[in-house]
């Protein structure tokens, strides 16, 4: 017999970064009730990161409040959950254990996602898709993120590895991906793609364009032409009522939502669009630990 849990009441979300580990501390209404941030040890092994995680848990639910804990990591998980198979940027990470050994020391059932699957929950519930039951995000920034969340629940498939919205194919014959597509979205749309063809930051390039300079507008605009025609494709597959568009070159939306908007409207029928938004996502940089703890706390966005 599969064993059952009770319902938790509160419980931990952790974004797992490079840099910093962010955790909160949630109810089911979606309170916050506290949050911490921890430097990320150097070297990021597991041993270590475990550990730094486990002491993080204790610090912010002494008293074991929280039966439930989520963890969004940067990069895929197993079917079940349970096993990080990579993580990007991280010493020595390959089919880690990290449920397992977080439940170990802690006490607390631990459910693991994709970081940009808890952004795109997160948003889900407290961010700027909480109004619609199926949505997607995507994250523009060193590469590109993706999350689909359909009839108000995180959709990963039946291998867990669903919602990769960044690597669709945009153009055959395009630069190499890591993921060993070409011409990918995330090849003409990431931080790494706007360095590629401009040698600028998106910052500087936004800086540009809002002061005039006419090569910065065309680049923007060009931008939003290509994402809004890598956009189409998942757009006719899900038929989503929100894109969210997050990560740090969001930022710039204004001078490349109106033509990604038409490219849009160019592409996909009026059918297959009925309703939808483009919105920019509201989290920010908690999207990822909000979702992780909806992760935790379990049912749909919208209870």
């Amino acid at each position: 017999m599969t064993p059952t849990h009770p319902i938790p009441q509160q419980a931990i979300g952790i974004d797992l970064g490079g840099t910093a580990i962010k955790l909160g501390k949630f109810d089911r209404a979606g309170n916050c009730l506290q949050t911490l941030s921890i430097p990320t040890p150097q070297p990021s092994t597991p041993e270590a990161t475990i550990a730094a995680m486990r002491d993080a848990i204790d610090r912010l639910d002494p008293n074991g409040e929280c039966a439930a804990v989520g963890i969004g990591t940067p990069g895929p998980v197993d079917p079940t959950a349970r096993i990080a198979q990579i993580a990007i940027n991280f010493d020595n990470w390959r089919d880690v254990p990290l449920a397992e050994a977080i439940e170990a020391n802690t006490h607390r059932r631990v459910t693991l996602a994709n970081d940009a699957n808890c952004a795109g929950l997160g948003e889900a519930w407290l961010g700027a898709s909480r109004h619609v039951r199926n949505s997607i995000l995507l994250t523009l920034g060193t590469g590109v993120g993706g999350a689909a969340i359909l009839n108000g629940e995180l959709f990963v498939g039946h291998r867990g590895a669903a919602g990769e919205l960044g690597l669709i194919t945009l153009n055959p014959d395009g630069p190499e991906c890591n993921s060993g597509n070409r011409g990918s979205l995330e090849q003409y749309v990431s931080v790494r793609a706007i360095r590629r063809q401009t040698g600028l930051e998106p910052d500087i390039l936004a800086a540009k364009a809002q002061a005039g300079d006419p090569e910065a507008i065309a680049f923007w605009q060009e931008y939003g032409r290509l994402l809004g025609a890598g956009l189409a494709s998942s757009v006719y597959i899900l038929t989503p009522e929100a894109i969210v568009i997050g990560g740090g070159v969001s930022a710039a939306a204004d001078l490349f939502f109106p033509t990604t908007w038409a490219e849009l409207q160019r592409r996909v029928m009026p059918t297959s669009r009925e309703g939808l938004q483009l919105v920019v996502a509201e989290l920010g940089n908690r999207a990822g630990m909000v979702g992780a703890a909806k992760l935790a706390l379990g049912a749909g966005v919208q209870e």
